[in-house]
């Protein structure tokens, strides 16, 4: 018998929250669909309940104060590449935005969908004929990791570039639950275990992401990839630093979960750079080589300093 499929879309986080009592057992949530869809097409996602928050309208606000901007989970990539007050606040997450997908992606694509962005391998994110032939993987139920040959740890790379960004920024989550609601540093998430890679709740919202523009911070991304569209990162890297002098170097690509460094204008810039190449747990699960993006960490970081400090 072929199991029932549902497809919700609540109009308030409160009936979203709802939904997920009713359907506990097997949901997703469910915004621009850009991750999700294509895992369930690989084989890699088999929810029977999607609840789409694409239409909840406290989920699609960006609202500027004094001390914070606050954008809501459920604002597109294109949306947030025009907002008015994030050019002026933050303007590294309308450059960041724009390196990720496609034009036509990122009118769908959202914030919190990013943040949630499955970790990524070249050897799970295959069809599923593709990976029965090469041997199940450590994050689909097999028993060694492919790309390094070890039977306990999955390194897939985090992908979420926007999160690299958010994180450089000092950004917190608003998070909502059936029971509570809270707000924690956005990079507290992230587990670091390729297989499991997000730790807060699956029953939870991402409700808006806060950054704190009153410590008047100033960034750098560059990002490596094949193309310029499509592509998922090989590495991201943003470097921030604020009116006070602290700096902090974040990274994507290279490592189950983001890599963060942090140091102030008082510091040895070269040894933060050594830190940085030093630091993330590269492996072969990219098309790039392990090698060649550990020697690029160090062409983006040495380039980043540079455009701060001119």
């Amino acid at each position: 018998m072929i199991a029932e499929k549902k497809f919700l879309k609540p109009a308030t986080v409160s009936e979203a929250l709802e939904a997920v009592q009713q359907h506990k057992d097997n949901f997703s949530f469910i915004a621009g669909g850009t991750d999700v869809m294509v895992n369930k097409f690989q084989g890699n996602h088999d929810a029977s309940c999607l609840i789409d928050l694409s239409g909840i309208k406290e989920l699609k606000q960006i609202i500027l104060d004094q001390e914070y901007l606050k954008i809501g989970s459920a604002i597109t990539l294109d949306e947030l590449t025009k907002d008015p007050d994030v050019k002026k606040s933050v303007p590294v997450l309308i450059e960041t935005a724009r390196a990720i997908a496609s034009p036509i992606i990122r009118k769908t694509a959202t914030v919190g969908g990013n943040l949630l962005c499955d970790n990524r391998c070249i050897f799970y994110n295959q069809s599923e004929w593709w990976r029965e032939a090469v041997g199940y993987c450590l994050k689909c139920d097999g028993d060694i990791c492919i790309a390094t040959g070890g039977k306990k740890n999955c390194f897939s790379k985090f992908v979420a570039d926007l999160a690299v960004s958010l994180i450089s920024l000092n950004a917190s989550i608003e998070i909502v639950g059936p029971d509570d609601k809270y707000l924690l540093p956005l990079e507290e998430i992230y587990s670091g275990d390729g297989v499991n890679p997000h730790k807060f709740s699956k029953s939870s919202i991402i409700k808006s992401i806060r950054i704190p523009i009153h410590r008047q911070m100033r960034s750098v991304f560059k990002k490596l990839r094949q193309r310029e569209t499509m592509e998922f990162s090989s590495l991201t890297t943003v470097t921030t630093i604020d009116q006070s002098g602290n700096i902090r170097i974040v990274l994507g690509g290279v490592d189950p979960r983001p890599v963060i460094i942090e140091g102030t204008d008082a510091d040895d810039i070269q040894e933060l750079i050594k830190k940085a190449v030093k630091k993330p747990r590269i492996v072969d699960n990219d098309v790039f080589s392990r090698l060649y993006r550990k020697e690029m960490i160090e062409v983006y970081l040495q380039h980043s300093f540079q455009e701060l400090i001119s």
